[in-house]
């Protein structure tokens, strides 16, 4: 199993495990935290799992696909370590690893 910190906006953070191999999308609607809609169910169409991977785990992830990137050009909010969770696979190598949920998507 693998652990996952998901921080909202004003700093609550919720904690979830999730199997090796799932999406960051899945971790978090499965677990019902809040603040990622995942309105196209993870077909990497409507941005609104979008994330901030924290900057200590940043660097563990392999660069967005360029579908991701382009619809990481229509966030609000876009940083450095955005990402959309339905394009985040979970393995061994990634667990703990702490994600933040912007304020709005």
């Amino acid at each position: 199993m693998i652990t996952v910190k998901f921080i909202d906006h004003s700093g609550e953070p919720t904690t979830v495990t999730t199997e090796s191999g799932s999406s960051l999308m899945l971790a978090a609607t499965s677990n019902g935290v809040a603040g990622i809609s995942a309105d196209c169910g993870g077909a990497c169409a409507c941005a609104t799992c979008h994330v901030y991977i924290d900057e200590a785990w940043n660097d563990s992830l392999p660069e967005p696909s360029s579908g991701e990137a382009d619809m990481l050009a229509f966030v609000e909010e876009q940083r450095p370590t955005s990402r959309l969770a339905c394009q985040v696979t979970l393995n061994e190598s990634l667990d703990g690893i702490v994600v933040h949920t912007p304020e709005n998507q």
